[in-house]
């Protein structure tokens, strides 16, 4: 005769024998994280391939946990410990780790907000210590040879609509430093071209302000008159319904539909085999960075929740930190730069932040003999 306990999600089956067979109730393991993904996605707001990163972080954790005969109510900080130290032993890097750990915590603080556990696990566990990966940028030449490239493609006689549309999202890319899932969720009524500016709806939903400059609002211009209208149509054509009614995408593809990300991926890849939407953005972060610009403005530029998250571009801009130990340190100049600076005054000029392409300028010193 078998025997079954059920309790907090472990199950005990004791058979005619007498011995404990012990199993794990994975119902109640899958039906939580049914509702962690919930909760993300509806109250937190997070993109659904976001929300399906995490969800796969905590799913290896509750197969880990399994394993040790647990569920996930009811883990430990032995068990959080055990499963950064087995990630270790598999050779997971420490980013990749220390992202697990973050996904813990946020699960276990969701379970603490709502009254299923009263203590956290994770609680006193230390991230695993990881090196900081520069972000790889494209020098300024790099990206400009790009856009000109795609220019002079878009204003051939014989152009195509996709033309003047990849030159549209490549100066959007650059000159906004948006992100792959943000332009592709543009819509036509968040481009306001009087303004100079778009409205940009980042990760968890949040929206903010995005300056254009003149480069970028021109291609703009042209795509939304001489481009987009025969894509649209391109659409009806293909299906044979009226789509004027449905949501107003900015970007579309030859069929009339949203721009995907792979093809966005794939459209900076022709236009430059070593860059990538992400590498527009670290660009024009960089850029920006070496041209002066402080990193509050960068940050709320670039949609950063956290300030320290920005300051990973101060490490890449090291011609204009040398320029600027140069320039100001007591003992930053040579003694034929001192006898130029004091025979001759310092000049001032304007210099654009993003060279033809941006919306911001600053005032910059110039010392001759540097």
């Amino acid at each position: 005769m078998l025997t079954v306990v059920q309790s907090g999600g472990i199950v005990l089956r004791s058979d005619a024998a007498g011995g404990i067979i012990v199993g794990v109730n994975t119902v109640s393991n899958l039906d939580l994280l049914r509702d962690y993904r919930t909760y993300l996605l509806v109250e937190k707001g997070l993109r659904p391939l976001s929300c399906e990163a995490y969800a796969s972080d905590m799913r290896t954790f509750a197969e880990f946990i399994e394993g040790r005969n647990g569920v996930l109510l009811h883990a430990n900080q032995q068990d959080v410990s055990a499963f950064l130290e087995h990630l270790r032993a598999h050779g997971i890097d420490s980013r990749s780790a220390a992202r697990k750990l973050s996904c813990l915590r946020g699960f276990y603080k969701w379970l603490l907000l709502d009254a299923r556990i009263h203590h956290d696990p994770t609680v006193n566990i230390e991230s695993p210590k990881a090196w900081k990966v520069l972000p790889k940028s494209l020098a300024e030449s790099e990206v400009a040879a790009m856009l000109d490239a795609v220019n002079v493609q878009a204003r051939h006689p014989e152009n195509q609509a996709a033309a003047l549309r990849d030159q549209a999202i490549l100066e959007v890319l650059y000159a906004g430093g948006l992100r792959v899932s943000e332009i592709t969720t543009l819509m036509v009524g968040d481009v306001s071209l009087d303004l100079g500016r778009l409205q940009v709806r980042g990760k968890g939903d949040k929206e903010r302000l995005t300056p254009l400059g003149h480069a970028a609002v021109q291609a703009l211009e042209d795509y939304l008159e001489n481009a987009r209208p025969r894509l649209e149509a391109s659409s009806r054509s293909h299906t044979g319904n009226d789509r004027r009614k449905g949501p107003s995408w900015l970007f579309l593809s030859q069929r009339g539909l949203p721009m995907t990300r792979q093809a966005v991926w794939r459209l900076v890849k022709a236009a430059n085999r070593s860059a990538s939407p992400h590498t527009l953005r670290h660009s024009c972060a960089t850029h920006m960075v070496e041209h002066g610009a402080d990193l509050r403005s960068v940050q709320t530029l670039l949609g950063h929740a956290d300030i320290s998250t920005t300051q990973i571009y101060t490490h890449l801009a090291l011609n204009r930190l040398k320029d600027v130990h140069r320039t100001h340190h007591p003992r930053g100049k040579t003694r034929s730069a001192l006898r130029a600076t004091a025979a001759e005054p310092a000049v001032e000029e304007t210099v654009p932040q993003q060279p033809g392409r941006g919306g911001l300028f600053l005032v910059a010193r110039e010392e001759k003999g540097q």
